[in-house]
């Protein structure tokens, strides 16, 4: 999309806006991500466990993202119906060495998936298996399976193996994110 975005700069049409829900259990690397996702001079240090939700942006070429951080937490995973109607993407988080919540992961996956706001929308979806430096990780391919993602046939998806400490494959993700969406809101 190079030479579409440099028309686009050139036309001075305005970057159009996407809605994010980032979402996942607690400890998978959410908040990580999307701060590694954020210029360098706006990251934070020190990161915090999410409480209810917190919003945050970021641009890429063509696109401005506005991402909704949804709290992982049991007792919060209910709030994340109320914010599905105005999402356009979502971003699933795993925390791909965590084996004995890799069902819990997916029962929450299944429900977002069958919420009516949610189950006839083609809402593309981002999985990142984050923590792949970890000695207990299992790949992307593995997550995949376990999460029965070949079911999706509705919704655009994606799922990229990621270290969020590092930053190691979300500038693959957002790039197929931002190519997807851009598709879509057009």
């Amino acid at each position: 999309m190079g030479l579409f975005d440099k028309l686009a700069g050139w036309l001075g049409l305005k970057k159009k806006e996407v809605h994010v829900l980032c979402l996942g259990l607690d400890n998978s690397g959410k908040t990580t991500i999307i701060n590694k996702l954020k210029p360098s001079n706006a990251q934070t240090q020190d990161i915090v466990p999410t409480i209810g939700f917190s919003i945050e942006k970021f641009k890429t070429s063509s696109l401005s993202f506005t991402v909704f951080d949804m709290s992982g937490q049991g007792k919060y995973r209910d709030l994340w119906e109320h914010y599905y109607k105005e999402g356009q993407a979502i971003i699933f988080v795993i925390d791909s060495s965590d084996k004995l919540r890799m069902v819990v992961a997916k029962e929450e996956l299944d429900t977002l998936l069958n919420h009516p706001d949610i189950k006839h929308r083609r809402l593309p979806i981002l999985f990142f298996a984050n923590k792949m430096d970890l000695r207990d990780a299992v790949s992307s391919v593995k997550v995949s399976q376990l999460l029965s993602l070949e079911n999706i046939k509705d919704k655009p998806w994606h799922i990229c193996a990621s270290d969020a400490l590092k930053g190691e494959g979300l500038q693959e993700g957002v790039d197929w994110l931002q190519g997807t969406s851009y598709v879509i809101l057009l």
